[in-house]
């Protein structure tokens, strides 16, 4: 009886320690595992911190930033792009060939695309509300008046518009220097909305507004509109058009095929945006909102 009973005593004797040390770590691993928890708990309490206050992020690796996204940036190509680009080898770094999806980058560092050298530049969104008299190009070999004239102070870095609209036509136009937001809002895939008061020479036929909506035969292909109806308040000469299509002159042409001459033409909305509180001849710069639906919404 007592050998059982030595035996079980034994047992707990040995069980006890055993409970101890897998319940504890050792002092050295205790004050490793320590060390390493605070850490990591006071980065993340202060991450918090700093978001909540509307503090710049935590300064460890700020400046470094993935390639694609730097080519993105620079208005080259969309980040899915520039990863193929990476791939296959067109892209070096300080002179070196860089092949490595997801390689950073510093604000030191030379980025060199098909041999010419890549400078990121801000992203800037200018919208103008463009006067007649001004032709929608970059520069006029005859010098006639460009609409680069009347946004030329509005940011240091070069920017380009969106789409174009003919010399007569007043109204919308978007400026800016980001490559995708640019080919998006031009894309067919995107059916960027365009809204425009138009001015006719004569009273329209309601029944007009049928050709218009089923669609009329141009010299480059069928063209409708999505809406068409009188302006409130007006003659009836004026009627306001919503449309998708990029196509030169649409709106004209679309009346002149039906016999009408467009004597004014005013583009009042172009995918979101409106005239709103903006002069004419006047410009201004989109909002963090505005450019952030801009680029979510189908436009």
């Amino acid at each position: 009886m007592n050998t059982p009973k030595t035996s079980k005593r034994g047992v707990k004797r040995t069980e006890k320690p055993t409970r101890k040390t897998t319940a504890k770590p050792t002092s050295e691993n205790k004050s490793e595992t320590k060390e390493v928890t605070a850490r990591d708990k006071r980065k993340y309490i202060d991450y918090k911190i700093k978001v909540k206050k509307g503090d710049p992020l935590p300064s460890f690796n700020e400046d470094a930033i993935r390639l694609n996204k730097f080519l993105a940036n620079a208005g080259i190509c969309s980040r899915r792009e520039a990863d193929v680009l990476i791939a296959t080898g067109v892209v070096s770094i300080n002179g070196i060939t860089i092949t490595e999806l997801g390689y950073k980058i510093k604000p030191t560092d030379a980025v060199q695309y098909d041999g010419e050298t890549i400078n990121a530049e801000k992203k800037r969104y200018v919208l103008l509300n463009k006067p007649k008299g001004f032709i929608t190009t970059m520069d006029d070999p005859r010098g006639r008046k460009t609409v680069m004239t009347l946004v030329s102070k509005a940011c240091r870095e070069r920017i380009y518009p969106i789409g174009r609209l003919d010399r007569e036509t007043t109204g919308l136009l978007l400026f800016t220097n980001d490559g995708d937001m640019a080919k998006k809002l031009t894309h067919p895939r995107y059916q960027s909305k365009k809204i425009y008061h138009v001015e006719l020479n004569k009273s329209v036929n309601k029944a007009d507004f049928e050709k218009l909506l089923k669609g009329v035969d141009l010299e480059d292909g069928r063209s409708k509109v999505d809406q068409v109806s009188f302006v409130t308040d007006a003659s009836s000469k004026e009627v306001g058009v919503e449309i998708h299509s990029g196509k030169n002159r649409i709106v004209r042409r679309l009346f002149e095929a039906i016999g009408y001459e467009v004597v004014k033409l005013d583009r009042v909305q172009f995918a979101s945006l409106t005239k709103k509180d903006l002069p004419r001849g006047m410009y201004r710069h989109l909002t963090e909102q505005e450019v952030s639906f801009l680029k979510m919404s189908k436009a």
